[in-house]
């Protein structure tokens, strides 16, 4: 077959796979755990026999009330006829099973259908206060990741296979000429447009991508690289290095790359993931795992919270954070958020501040994609706590608040996309707090990116079948 279509059949399975991995839920080792010393008393389902239910919370007496299920189940509780399995289950273990049980309460949940889900009817959808449809904007894309909407109409759209299209009166145009080299390898690639929010003066266009090296040992390596330029006549002209970490940071992983940006008081916040190396994202002298912050011309801002430390990386602004898919500001309190996609179990959302460190790997509501775990830790001191986690994993991804007028009741809300879950989320945000958490739609492809539109609508970035959609009110 013709190269362009080798490399996206290969890219789909590498893609298909990581749904697959993240939606093996209630399979793998923490199943077979749960077979080995909980099925005789519960039932195969969870669903109780000489024990209780495990997926109706109703049944839970003590777990939650007086004691953790860390607790309740290391120590027992004779009274109940809970033996003890302190001797037999570690803390990573026993936190496993927790998480299976959370797992297969949502398979059951959703087979019986909930409240919290979008109702469709025909091709009307219905959540909250609205009833809605998809109306296709562009199709005929390869990948597409992300969007910026060009002042002077239409939108830029970045594909994770390298091109950036220019979208205009109704037809797609390009790809842009001259863009710099970009490592398209996993999940690399061209991974982010966005304006400067002075472009009608300037015309700076950013790019975040996955950029390589070289080799190492015979492996190809790299890195997330910023860069910005302008564009004239779909021609990529005067480009400025924004960011590059340095070559010995650089890894051959194809997973965690992160990007998004945020433009902020002269700032630009960008993350990059873990790289694939989880412990790394503790590790100050490394730029993975971490949000940064610079100036908009790529300088080091005097007064980022590890400038002075000479074993710390000076870009950095948040750490421990395993691979921030969205990032955005609320448009009254200037608040940034990240979604963070988790492993199995364990997407975040995060309210990004200064300094903080926010746990990954050495907390986490998650485990391994196989079932076997990672910490029993949700907590510890000195690290922050998601404002909201989804456990089991949506695959979280691209985030914008809304800020149209197009659906009034949902202005200044936070939309979130859902990969392997495909659902879109709409999140109520009080005082820095995710107060209400709304499935709006479900079923209408993989939710890579949000985007709201100067016109007030609502736009999605959809993989499978690759297309931007708009929610229309009907």
């Amino acid at each position: 077959m013709p190269v362009i279509r080798l490399l996206l059949f290969l890219l789909g399975i590498f893609a298909g796979s990581l749904a697959t991995a993240q939606n093996a839920i209630g399979t793998g080792a923490a199943r077979k755990l749960y077979e080995q010393h909980c099925m005789s008393c519960h039932g195969e389902n969870l669903q109780g026999g000489l024990g209780g239910s495990l997926l109706d919370r109703s049944e839970w007496k003590q777990v939650g009330r007086t004691v953790s299920f860390l607790e309740y189940v290391k120590e027992g509780n004779l009274e109940m006829g809970m033996p003890a399995f302190g001797e037999q289950l570690s803390d990573p273990q026993i936190r496993s099973l927790e998480i299976l049980i959370e797992e297969t309460r949502r398979i059951e949940r959703l087979k019986g259908g909930s409240e919290e889900e979008a109702s469709a009817d025909g091709k009307t959808y219905s959540a909250g206060p609205y009833r809605f449809a998809l109306e296709t904007v562009v199709d005929e894309l390869e990948m597409p990741w992300s969007v910026a909407f060009r002042p002077q109409g239409g939108m830029w759209i970045a594909e994770k296979t390298g091109q950036l299209r220019r979208f205009e009166e109704g037809v797609l145009h390009g790809p842009v000429e001259g863009l710099p080299e970009i490592w398209v390898h996993g999940q690399g690639g061209l991974m982010e447009v966005a304006l400067h929010p002075d472009y009608v003066e300037n015309a700076w266009v950013y790019l975040g991508y996955s950029a390589s090296s070289g080799k190492r040992n015979g492996r190809t390596v790299g890195m997330t690289r910023v860069v910005r330029g302008r564009i004239v006549d779909d021609q990529w002209l005067d480009e400025q290095l924004i960011f590059e970490a340095p070559e010995a940071t650089h890894s051959a992983s194809g997973v965690h790359f992160g990007t998004r940006f945020v433009f902020q008081g002269g700032y630009l916040f960008f993350a990059i993931g873990d790289r694939g190396a989880p412990d790394q994202a503790q590790d100050l002298s490394l730029p993975n795992g971490k949000v940064h912050r610079v100036y908009e011309d790529g300088r080091v801002p005097e007064d980022n919270p590890f400038v002075d430390r000479k074993d710390a990386f000076a870009t950095i602004w948040t750490y421990g954070n395993r691979n921030a898919q969205g990032l955005d500001a609320h448009p009254v309190t200037g608040e940034i958020w990240a979604s963070e996609h988790g492993p199995r179990g364990g997407d975040e959302m995060n309210l990004i501040e200064k300094g903080v460190n926010y746990g990954w790997p050495v907390i986490t509501y998650g485990m391994n994609y196989n079932g076997t775990p990672i910490t029993e830790k949700t907590e510890a001191p000195g690290m922050a706590q998601p404002k909201l986690h989804w456990t089991p994993s949506i695959a979280v991804c691209g985030i914008d608040f809304y800020e149209g007028e197009v659906f009034p009741e949902w202005t200044n809300d936070l939309f979130v996309g859902g990969l392997a879950s495909q659902e879109l989320h709409r999140l109520e945000i009080r005082d820095g707090e995710v107060v209400e958490d709304e499935v709006v739609l479900r079923g209408a492809g993989r939710v890579r990116d949000v985007a709201s539109g100067p016109d007030g609508y609502l736009y999605l970035v959809l993989n499978g079948p690759d297309r931007i959609v708009r929610l229309v009110p009907r």
